[in-house]
């Protein structure tokens, strides 16, 4: 039976370990498909996959130049994974600080 296709938004196309290793390296700078490919050792098909996801829900964007298309990261669009991670911090803290009492008592 052939699988759905799933509906992407910006928290699904992030959940994709190949597609996080993509925003990493495109936040550092403009690459094309065959550096992309060449930097990872993936297979050409395979990095324009991840890139359409990505595109898709606009977290990457592309620049033509040429025979050439350039992809780069749009940080902003990532706004609503800090947003939504940011009602966890008050836990956060409260876990590190207990973490830090206690470590301090052991040692």
């Amino acid at each position: 039976m052939p699988r759905l296709k799933t509906t992407y938004d910006v928290f699904s196309a992030i959940g994709e370990p190949k597609r996080r290793q993509l925003i990493e390296q495109l936040a550092c700078k403009e690459m094309t498909v065959n550096e992309l490919s060449q930097t990872f050792q993936w297979p050409q098909p395979m990095v324009s996959k991840h890139l359409g996801v990505l595109k898709e829900v606009c977290l990457v964007s592309e620049r033509r130049m040429g025979r050439y298309r350039f992809y780069k990261v749009e940080p902003d669009k990532l706004k609503p994974i800090q947003e939504w991670m940011h009602q966890f911090e008050k836990y956060w803290g409260g876990a590190l600080d207990q973490l830090d009492d206690y470590l301090n008592r052991v040692c």
